[in-house]
């Protein structure tokens, strides 16, 4: 046998593909590039509520997009269903509520508060700052030291966009309303990132969930070291070089933000499940003193003032707000810092997109549409608008 022969038998050859195929094949290519009003509905419904919509919601839907040209009206229009709060929303903002960003999770006064934010048109610019919560009219009555009252609307099944109410941290849980900061003195916040530790997890989290930067990411070590606290060590298993080329970057930055922190924690007894929020006006945490002579020269917190190092040097890329100060005290207003910066709100942008589209942006055409959507969305911080103008783009995948 030749040695042609040997490589045919040895090898698979394709034959050619048959003429059905082809035909079956370009009759699916065309369906899909050629996807009418009515598709395009149904595509659009199906990405923001996870279900296709009722025959009359898809009239409605089409007339917009045929009659009427507005495909962002027709993509508000899904936006109503229950599904998009109960389920779409639910499962994207639940990661943000504990630390193995799970989305099988319990709803709870976080998530709640999200969901009712977009619901309501909240400018989500204060989800970091606000004096705000959303509690349940048919629940238990909400709880300082357990979540029951959010674990029953799930357990009942109730419909959050009509079930939520929007009231008041302060006037609910006790706070003072210059103790408030949106989602981040909330019970289930407290309970993931105030817990144990020196509440340095609170502020990484932050920055992970809000503005997609991990501390890796965004490490800067020509900041000035001078507000780092006494309990880090300067020489990493003895090595002062682990310091200089790991450590310091992080903890530069981070410790004059995380001073905003200083007043919280999370107290329980025997059951970290059954705790509430700690918040003592003009007193430090004892947790931000401990491991006083790890490093004694380090700096020692006094009051829950804080600073933004990261305005300057490679970091002012993040995109500060040049109207807010830069510093300032409490967590309310470095709250409003992060959460006005323009990575803050690309963070928000991307998280939908990728909520809708299924999928994370690939190419030059999603990066733009994603800087283009992030735009819009910084003119009123309109997070329900976000999702319809991201459907409106995925709905030709």
């Amino acid at each position: 046998m030749s040695f042609q022969g040997q490589c045919r038998d040895s090898i698979s050859i394709p034959k050619k593909p048959r003429p059905f195929l082809i035909l079956i094949l370009l009759s699916l290519f065309t369906v899909t590039a050629s996807a009418g009003p009515r598709e395009q509905a149904k595509r659009m419904h199906d990405r923001i509520a996870g279900v296709p919509p009722g025959t009359q919601i898809l009239a409605q839907m089409v007339t917009e997009i045929e009659t009427n040209g507005d495909p962002l009206a027709a993509a508000m229009i899904a936006t109503e269903h229950p599904d998009f709060y109960n389920v779409t929303l639910k499962n994207w903002a639940t990661p943000w509520t504990n630390e193995e960003m799970t989305p099988f999770a319990p709803l709870n006064d976080y998530s709640a508060t999200v969901i009712g934010m977009v619901r309501d048109d909240v400018p989500f610019n204060q989800l970091l700052s606000a004096d705000i919560l959303y509690i349940g009219s048919n629940a238990p009555a909400y709880s300082n030291s357990n979540n029951d009252h959010y674990e029953a609307m799930e357990t009942l099944g109730l419909n959050l966009k009509n079930e939520l109410q929007q009231t008041t941290q302060s006037s609910v849980t006790g706070l003072p309303p210059e103790g408030t900061a949106g989602v981040i003195t909330t019970r289930a916040a407290a309970r993931a990132f105030f817990i144990d530790g020196t509440n340095r997890a609170m502020f990484r989290f932050t920055m992970l969930n809000h503005l997609c930067k991990d501390l890796e990411l965004i490490k800067d070590p020509t900041r000035a070291s001078d507000r780092i606290r006494q309990d880090a060590t300067r020489s990493p298993g003895g090595d002062s070089r682990v310091w200089f080329n790991n450590c310091l970057g992080c903890h530069a930055g981070m410790a004059p933000l995380a001073q905003a922190y200083a007043y919280y924690n999370y107290e329980y007894t025997d059951d970290p499940e059954t705790g509430l929020l700690s918040y003592t006006r003009d007193s430090v945490q004892p947790k931000y003193l401990i491991n006083s002579s790890v490093f004694k020269d380090g700096y020692v917190t006094t009051n829950d003032d804080w600073d933004n190092y990261w305005r300057e040097g490679p970091n002012s890329v993040l995109g500060w707000d040049p109207n807010l100060p830069g510093s300032g005290a409490g967590a309310k207003s470095m709250g409003e810092e992060l959460a006005n910066s323009h990575a803050f709100a690309e963070c928000q942008v991307s998280k939908a997109f990728q909520a809708v589209c299924l999928r994370p942006p690939v190419d030059s055409a999603d990066r733009t549409r994603i800087a283009e959507i992030t735009s819009s969305f910084k003119t009123d911080y309109n997070m329900k608008r976000v999702f319809a103008e991201a459907a409106v783009y995925c709905a030709g995948d």
